[in-house]
């Protein structure tokens, strides 16, 4: 998750045109990534993803970013969270619309033995979810320098404190800082 210095994910209507992405990022993104054999989206972020990466690596002027996404995007198990679409509409994901605690655990304990990630992308409105109903087990983050003052933010109705553990940080050149967190269970 991208998310601006004072903590939002995205600008009062959406706009992302803040989030700084360069090839050293897309290099470290794309190797974590293939560890995850599972993507998670909510309904507007699926469908975003779905008008661009499943031929962004065919066009004549894809980068090498494009094709390496595209490739893993095409072969990635996709889980959507909607109450609007049903699995006929998507032949290549799984929808959840209800039970979401339960369905949730079911894939973290059927996923390669449970070793494998579940990667949540973007999705806001999922993630404020997911958070409330302690569903998520870590942070991947991507602080970028900027303060909006306003926006969309990653955490939103949270009611209990969440201790969290360090396990990473990097810089990178852009000024954005990788922090990544796992949730202290119990």
């Amino acid at each position: 998750m991208h998310l601006s210095l004072d903590g939002f994910v995205a600008g009062p209507n959406g706009e992302m045109d803040w989030i700084n992405v360069d090839e050293e990022i897309f290099d470290h993104v794309g190797k974590r990534i293939s560890e995850g054999n599972t993507a998670l989206y909510g309904r507007v972020t699926y469908q975003m993803m779905e008008d661009y990466w499943p031929t962004a690596g065919d066009k004549p002027a894809a980068s090498k970013h494009d094709m390496e996404h595209s490739k893993w995007y095409n072969q990635i198990h996709k889980i959507v969270l909607s109450k609007s679409m049903k699995d006929a509409d998507l032949p290549d994901a799984t929808i959840i619309s209800d039970n979401l605690p339960a369905r949730i655990n079911e894939i973290k304990q059927s996923r390669d033995g449970g070793g494998k990630e579940i990667l949540l992308f973007g999705s806001p409105t999922a993630t404020h979810s997911l958070i409330q109903l302690d569903l998520i087990d870590g942070y991947w983050l991507f602080v970028n320098p900027i303060i909006l003052g306003r926006g969309i933010p990653l955490f939103e109705g949270i009611k209990d404190k969440t201790k969290l553990n360090l396990v990473t940080t990097r810089p990178f050149t852009s000024g954005v800082t990788e922090l990544n967190y796992t949730v202290e269970r119990q």
